[in-house]
This record gives structure tokens, C-alpha cells and sequence, in this order.
């Protein structure tokens, strides 16, 4: 493995594992965990330089400014955009939100907003919420038997405005084909939004060669901390972008009867941001950057390529999701037992894995399932992490059969 010899190396950039040094954690999906390198870039902020930014004209204010803006410039160089086309959100979610707040009002009846059916509720709910405020529609991509888009028939027209899609699915780990989607969107002139959460800290992501408008993901899932995420947008688009959260260091001037906004990105930043986060994220960056992206693509991929072949050797596992054009995440279901009691037993032998909808609940019903296992690699995760989560699989699988035919558990 490219990275097997690093495993342990990185493993000891992050302290949980030192305080747990018997968990197997293999949800990163969800959250990853934090180096050192980002939790003492955060502490750096509060220990010396915990002050308010933009606003005071002390030093102190100024220091924290300073590294405020130098972690949207090392953000913005990461993803090969300008510093005015890098906005900070709380996540993912706050970014669609705003972005489905902001366009949807300018869409009326007879447009239309294509989604994927792998959506996350995020890039779901919103559009569909909005859709009934201002009378568009919202058609879906269908999806293959294995869990890819259905590109022969895509319900991309004349009358599409806005094209959202995730980069690599959530649940299936499906990566789309942002090329293709970005020409078919851009023929009829239609806006196109990435969810980028699950592609980041994964693969190299540059938004000008993706050529998207809006790309959008959270600092949780790339080894930076929760509460903070990156709305990227075109220039253009963010100057003609209405804001839809207001206060705070988005304002240029306010009067009684009305108010104008600052320049972007600082517009869509209202409020007292979180300034911590922001520099944390900045360090997550700078250390995946110095691991390199397409180095940690080949291992996770390797350890995506191990686990489909140990799965396929249990009988009664059935993974869903493409076995080609994928990303570290891997669902599955175990015949005639629930998901949650496969994640809650795998969690009795310190193996962390993710069960139910995934927040796909709408996918999950157009797949006819109640839920699935989910299992999602990150760079400090081995061969070893693998093997034990597939002992623990057979476990639960022989406990379960005997239970079945009526054999009392040893």
C-alpha cells in the first residue's frame, strides 16, 4: 500500500488515538478526526491572539484579522480560486441553504432545478422548500442498478436554471461526472452547485478546472473542526448573489429606512464568525497538502479495492453502491439483520461505523431499504482496521445464524 508504511506515522498526528488506542474508526464520512497541527493552530488563536476581527483598531484585533484573512488565502490558493470567491459558512448545509435561499427567489413557475437521487437531505430539502415558495419544479437524476447516474436520459432542458449535485455521494460513493454534468448544464446556460463534503479530503479539487459556479463543503470531513466550511462561488456570481443573513461585517452602511452590504466575500459573513475554526481549517489544509491528495486517493482506494473483496467473501453481505468510479465509502447491508444492530455489536469490539439513511432517506426508499451499513476510510485507516471490522462482521454473522436455528450463543 502507498501509505501503509506512513499508517502509524500519521495515526500519531492525532490524539484520539492515543486516548483510544484500541478504536477502529471507520465513519469519517461523518467527521474525521483533528491532527494536532489544526487543534494547535485554534489554540494559538485563543492563547494569543482571542480577539474580535475586522472591527478593532488595537493591535491585538488587528493580529487576529490577520490570520483570519490568511486562512481564507490558504484555502483559496488549495482550491485554485481568488480570495474574494472563498466565503466561510458553519458547513455544507449552511452553504446549500444559502445558496437555495439566494437563487430560488430569483426562479419562477416553469423552471426547474435538477437534483441527483443520491442527494444529502441538504441539497434536497432546501430546493424543494423553495420550490414550493416560488412554484419551479425539481426533477431528479435516475440512478443505474449499481448506484451511478443514469446519464442517458438526464432532465437537464431549456428550461433548467440551476444544476446541484454531490461530487461523491454520501451513501454510495458514487463519483459523478462533473464534466459531463458541467457541459450538459452549461448548454442551456444553467448554474451548476457541487457538493463537494465527501470529495475534499479525498481527491484534488480545483474549481477552475471543474469550471463550476458554486462549490461548497465542510471542514469536519477533511481533518479540520466542526463549524466551519467554505462556500466557494465565481466572482460574478457572488457580486450579483443576494445575502440572506444579515448584520455584523456584511454591512458597507445602515439606515433607518435600509442598508448596503460590504464587498464579497465578507457580504455573506455576518456576525462574529468562527474565527478558531477558520484557522483550523487553514492548518487541515496545509497538512493534507503536505501529504498530498493523490497519494492519500491511491490508499484509500486500495483500501476500498481490500474491503470489497473480503465483503464479497461473506454470503450473506450485499454492498450497494458501484464497485468502479467510487469513492472511500462503501454501504451494505447483512441479509436479515438491521443495520443498527450490526453497527451497535461491530461498536461492542470499538469499531466505529455509520447505519441507517445516511441522511438520504428519499434515496433510501427509492432503493427499497431501510438503511445500510456504512463504513468510510480516511488516511490514517490500514489493512488492520479492515480485518478486524471483517472479524467482526463474521462474528455478528454466526451469532445471528445461530440464533436463528435455535443454537443458544456460545
Amino acid at each position: 500500500m502507498v501509505l501503509s508504511r506512513f499508517t502509524n506515522k500519521i495515526k500519531e498526528n492525532f490524539p484520539i488515538f492515543k486516548n483510544q488506542p484500541k478504536l477502529v474508526y471507520l465513519d469519517n464520512a461523518s467527521t474525521t478526526q483533528t491532527p494536532r497541527v489544526a487543534l494547535d493552530a485554534m489554540n494559538f488563536y485563543y492563547e494569543q491572539r482571542r480577539a474580535n476581527i475586522h472591527r478593532g483598531v488595537y493591535q491585538l484585533s488587528a493580529l487576529a484579522t490577520e490570520l483570519y484573512e490568511e486562512s481564507r488565502q490558504i484555502v483559496a490558493k488549495w482550491l485554485n480560486a481568488s480570495d474574494a470567491e472563498v466565503v466561510f459558512t458553519s458547513g455544507t448545509t449552511h452553504g446549500l441553504n444559502l445558496l437555495a435561499y439566494s437563487l430560488g427567489k430569483d426562479l419562477k413557475p416553469g423552471d426547474n432545478v435538477v437534483l441527483t437521487r443520491m442527494e444529502h437531505h441538504a441539497n434536497l430539502v432546501p430546493w424543494v422548500e423553495m420550490s414550493k415558495r416560488y412554484g419551479f419544479e425539481v426533477k431528479y437524476i435516475e440512478l443505474t442498478a449499481d448506484g451511478r447516474l443514469l446519464t442517458v436520459s438526464l432532465p437537464i432542458d431549456k428550461s433548467t436554471k440551476i444544476v446541484s449535485f454531490c461530487h461523491i455521494s454520501n451513501t454510495l460513493g458514487t463519483i459523478n461526472p462533473v464534466a459531463e454534468l458541467v457541459t450538459l448544464a452549461k448548454k442551456v446556460d444553467a448554474m451548476i452547485i457541487i457538493d463537494a463534503a465527501q470529495s475534499v479530503a479525498h481527491l484534488p479539487v480545483d474549481v477552475k478546472a471543474l469550471d463550476c459556479d458554486f462549490l461548497i463543503f465542510s471542514g469536519h470531513k477533511m481533518y479540520g473542526p466542526t463549524g466551519i466550511g467554505i462556500l466557494y462561488g465565481k466572482k460574478a456570481r457572488l457580486e450579483k448573489l443576494e445575502p440572506f443573513f444579515f448584520g455584523g461585517d456584511m454591512i458597507r452602511e445602515v439606515r433607518y429606512d435600509g442598508a448596503t452590504w460590504n464587498d464579497v466575500p465578507w457580504k455573506f459573513e455576518g456576525g462574529t464568525p468562527n474565527i478558531a475554526g477558520a484557522i483550523g481549517l487553514a492548518a487541515a489544509v496545509r497538512w493534507l497538502t503536505e501529504i498530498g491528495l493523490e497519494a492519500i486517493k491511491v490508499h484509500e482506494q486500495e483500501l476500498r479495492d481490500l474491503t470489497i473483496r473480503q465483503l464479497d467473501d461473506l454470503a450473506d453481505v450485499t454492498i450497494v453502491g458501484p464497485r468502479v468510479q467510487a469513492g472511500p465509502i462503501i454501504s451494505f447491508v447483512v441479509k436479515d439483520i438491521h443495520p443498527h444492530d450490526v453497527a451497535q455489536i461491530l461498536d461492542s469490539h470499538n469499531i466505529a461505523v455509520r447505519a441507517g439513511h445516511h441522511c438520504a432517506m428519499p434515496l433510501m426508499n427509492y432503493l427499497g431499504l431501510d438503511g445500510t451499513v456504512r463504513i468510510s476510510f480516511g488516511v490514517y485507516n490500514s489493512k488492520e482496521d479492515i480485518d478486524t471490522m471483517i472479524e467482526g462482521l463474521k462474528d455478528i454473522i454466526t451469532r445471528f445464524s445461530r440464533k436463528r436455528s435455535g443454537i443458544r450463543p456460545d
